[in-house]
């Protein structure tokens, strides 16, 4: 899909800006320290400012745009949706509502069959751990440092990134573990065994002293994403059913990120053969397009509420518009093949091409990925594996950071960037040359980065 830029129009342009910088309160920002772009259109893989100036996007938006800007047939699902029946309370059957939660539960894995929708990925998370504790009768929740599940009062205490801790209350029943991260190892392992083993028999040590009778679930990102798109080693996610199982714990796997393609698998658990008990999805489902997640509930969990009534609800679950644009977004990517094309792409490209930057640029401490989903860890130093800034830096302690985005921004890539990694997400359906495009631009930014290193 070729981008059609709009007429450069600085006027307006400064116009948004103004609006913005005097009214939007921006997430996750020190207000006064930010200098947010005024966007004037997206199509495809691009988006383009009010000077005329294009990026190609290699964050998907939030890693949500899985099948790019503006796509026409779901554009035109949602405007038919609208003019039908734009919105309907969450009690009724809808026709949209019913067709997205089947052709959802087709693809999740196992028997994951029951849908409850929710505005997005966050709450997603928030409702399949009250379905987990109310389940078991348990109150807490064990999830792994180096994740992120959302920013409610709930999700960012689940969360193991720094963006908990200010709002981290203690007493919210969770308890944080270390998940395997091969390249910097809190368990000394040598190889991905060694790792995958010493980290199943942390968490089960953790289990034991928290008490099992005390943990309602286990929730993991399948493939944890901002954290730095950590593959689990073979056997891993195996080895936590299994504990699971052993103790009565409910299995939770977080797809809000790595759903929908983005992996070249319609959900990260295909990669391993692993049925979580319930699976929370968001973003790639309908491509952002408007906001939708949900859960995916087992028939154990569904029991639990068959005549007992589940104590939450949204006003807008499974809203008619976002279900239409989810609905038409699955039939896009089945019948434009964009999961397979994601899976080849991954396998035949990007993988090659980011190892082969890896090779060249002393700043590269680390590429790992699959798919359209993919992060190289920048450090100081290849051998002591010092990374490029220290952990959580801000200000001019992450200078090396913020000169590293500014080259590939001034070189038309837009990139994601997080701590010490940056990453690799264009839409699934990018096209090679678009690929091509990106990488050689990533390829210059980097040379900024390797002005850092030893």
């Amino acid at each position: 899909m070729t981008p059609q830029n709009d007429s450069p129009d600085p006027r307006t342009g400064a116009a948004v800006k103004a609006a913005d910088r005097a009214h939007v309160f921006h997430s996750w920002s020190a207000q006064e320290l930010i200098d947010p772009l005024a966007v004037a259109g997206a199509q495809g893989s691009y988006f383009w400012d009010y000077d005329g100036k294009r990026y190609l996007d290699f964050t998907s938006g939030l890693v949500f745009t899985n099948i790019g800007y503006q796509h026409p047939k779901v554009v035109a699902a949602i405007q038919e949706q609208a003019a039908r029946m734009t919105t309907f309370a969450p009690a009724f059957a809808v026709e949209a509502r019913s067709e997205a939660a089947r052709l959802i539960a087709e693809r999740t894995p196992g028997d994951l069959d029951k849908i409850f929708f929710t505005n997005g990925g966050a709450d997603a998370v928030e409702h399949a751990l009250r379905m987990a504790r109310l389940h078991t009768g348990r109150p807490k929740v064990l999830s792994a440092y180096r994740s992120y599940h959302g920013g409610t009062q709930q999700t960012v205490n689940v969360t193991g990134d720094p963006r908990r801790w200010a709002s981290d209350s203690g007493t919210a029943g969770v308890v944080h573990f270390w998940a395997p991260f091969p390249y910097r190892s809190r368990f000394y392992a040598e190889t991905e065994e060694q790792e995958c083993a010493r980290a199943l028999e942390h968490l089960e040590t953790t289990i034991a002293f928290e008490g099992p009778g005390t943990v309602a679930a286990v929730v993991l990102e399948t493939i944890p994403g901002t954290a730095g798109i950590m593959v689990p080693p073979a056997g891993y996610l195996a080895g936590v059913r299994e504990i699971c199982d052993k103790y009565g714990i409910v299995f939770v796997l977080d797809e809000v990120m790595a759903g929908f393609g983005r992996t070249g698998t319609w959900f990260a658990a295909d990669l391993f053969g692993v049925v979580p008990d319930l699976m929370t999805f968001a973003k790639g489902v309908n491509s952002g397009y408007v906001p939708l997640g949900g859960v995916a509930i087992s028939p154990a969990i569904a029991e639990t509420f068959a005549e007992r009534p589940y104590p939450g609800g949204l006003t807008y679950s499974g809203h008619p518009l976002a279900c239409a644009a989810a609905v038409a977004t699955i039939g896009v990517m089945e019948e434009e093949g964009v999961v397979e094309h994601a899976a080849r792409l991954g396998a035949e490209v990007v993988g090659p091409a980011l190892r082969e930057l890896a090779g060249r640029h002393p700043s590269v401490g680390e590429v790992r990925g699959t798919g359209m989903f993919w992060a190289l860890e920048l450090v100081r130093d290849q051998k002591t594996r010092e990374p490029l800034v220290p952990y959580n830096a801000t200000g001019r302690a992450g200078a090396p950071m913020a000169a590293f985005a500014a080259a590939a921004k001034a070189h038309g890539l837009w990139p994601f960037v997080n701590m010490n990694r940056t990453h690799v997400v264009p839409p699934c359906n990018v096209s090679e040359a678009e690929l091509k495009e990106g990488l050689a631009a990533l390829d210059a930014a980097l040379s900024v980065a390797d002005g850092y290193t030893a």
